[in-house]
């Protein structure tokens, strides 16, 4: 049975800066959608305004270690890794557990801090180069709902089921119209979000049966 588990609550709650995305120029909105450099380490109105690793992701990796009871003979993969940081805790967490991340950003995976406890892959989430039921564990935080279309998200969601006995996806969901318009000025390379409604069928659809959050932003 899928489970709605909070764990972006889990995350630094801060005030993001709206009307800063709100007044990013068509240039700023360019170099957030390439999801390099400018997106990960540039301005706060190009994406993140610099994404370092600031322990934000032990929590995280900790409720991920005893809610799925992940051991050293676990295999976890991450989509959308990012520069591997919650992968990184993981792997402190849980040496000797087989680790893979995939990302679609050359420059993010290149800004990884090599380990050789984890096996980081450039590529997207619609064909996994993976066994089915590989791995143990498969975590997509935030990224699922960029770039890909409703169709590209789907077969996404039928790949991370198949590749894992267990996963946790957090998707970009509104409740209210108002909501809506945060993520229509906030998730500039949002392609996919929906109503939590709409997401709910969208799993059912998939045949996602795994666990899911959603990144809701609060009513101003």
């Amino acid at each position: 049975m899928p489970r709605h588990l909070e764990i972006l609550k889990l995350l630094p709650q801060v005030n993001k800066p709206i009307q800063t995305r709100r007044a990013a120029s068509e240039e700023d909105r360019r170099l957030h959608w390439s999801l390099d450099k400018e997106y990960f380490d540039g301005t706060r109105s190009q994406g993140y305004g610099g994404y370092r690793q600031d322990g934000r992701w032990y929590p995280v990796a900790k409720f991920l270690t005893e809610t799925y009871e992940l051991t050293a003979d676990s295999k976890i993969l991450e989509l959308g890794c990012a520069k591997g940081f919650l992968l990184a805790e993981l792997s402190d967490l849980i040496t000797g557990a087989e680790i893979w991340g995939v990302d679609i950003s050359h420059y993010a995976l290149k800004s990884a801090i090599p380990n050789p406890q984890i096996k980081l892959i450039e590529g997207n989430f619609s064909a996994l180069p993976f066994k089915s039921k590989y791995f143990d564990l498969t975590i997509c935080i935030n990224s699922l709902h960029n770039i890909l279309t409703v169709n590209e998200t789907i077969s996404a969601l039928q790949e991370i089921q198949r590749v894992s006995s267990n996963a946790l996806v957090t998707v970009g969901a509104f409740a209210t119209e108002t909501q809506k318009q945060i993520l229509d000025s906030w998730a500039v390379a949002a392609t996919c979000y929906l109503s939590v409604e709409d997401w709910l069928s969208l799993f059912q659809h998939a045949g996602y049966l795994g666990d899911y959050d959603w990144f809701q932003p609060v009513d101003e």
